[in-house]
């Protein structure tokens, strides 16, 4: 099965995102290399005054010398370019669409985290695709693998994880509808994925090998 789970994975809405963006090689236009600018601003923020509230102003001030309201609102808000809700709502099929509903923020700070979440976690999905690509795995096996994938982010990254009341890495939520193939609402893959954050991020880290299987079922399922 781990072929099939792979084929699924790697061709997701948002893996399509990332790689259009991040893999434009050009100097002179690269949105991307924008966007990063920016992700590493909020990030940075996120660990340094935890609790504090971000505003376009600080994020840009952070971003400096490359941060600049004009670029700001190109990589964030409701007019940005490349916004990865746009590509999910352009792909249509339902659960995409659900997906985009869940990430549409009316706050363009809030937005940005979001797909902070997403640049953040990228490395962390990608190991878990060679997993998948190397290892033969059953279906409730990728999935525990994408549980320990996102409960090892949120220890490395926790401030940047617990942001936005635990909401997960959008691209996690898309994953986990991928492998349920329909049999699992997007708004249902969010919360739980919310939930494994929350009571990771509770526990001691020393007690995180242990938490990252807490929310898998006897079977080796994700309980959801």
């Amino acid at each position: 099965m781990s072929s099939t789970n792979f084929e699924d994975l790697s061709t997701s809405v948002i893996g399509g995102w990332h790689e259009r963006l991040a893999g434009n090689t050009s100097a002179r236009r690269n949105h991307w290399q924008t966007k990063e600018v920016y992700f590493r601003s909020v990030a940075g923020l996120l660990a340094s005054r935890p609790g504090r509230a971000l505003t376009w102003k600080c994020v840009v001030t952070a971003a400096l010398p490359l941060g600049r309201r004009s670029t700001f609102y190109e990589v964030a808000g409701a007019h940005a370019r490349h916004r990865m809700i746009d590509d999910l709502i352009a792909d249509s099929r339902p659960d995409s669409v659900a997906i985009a509903l869940l990430y549409l923020r009316t706050d363009a700070v809030e937005q940005l985290i979001d797909e902070t979440k997403v640049w953040s976690y990228w490395p962390f999905r990608q190991q878990l695709l060679t997993s998948v690509r190397t290892e033969e795995m059953t279906d409730q096996q990728v999935e525990h693998a994408l549980a320990r994938s996102l409960t090892a982010w949120a220890r490395c990254h926790a401030k940047l994880a617990a942001a936005l009341d635990h909401s997960p890495p959008a691209c996690a939520v898309e994953d986990l509808t991928l492998l349920r193939r329909g049999r699992l609402a997007a708004t249902r893959a969010a919360s739980h994925l919310s939930d494994v954050l929350r009571r990771e991020l509770a526990e001691p880290a020393a007690e995180g090998p242990v938490r990252a299987l807490a929310s898998v079922s006897a079977t080796g399922r994700l309980d959801v």
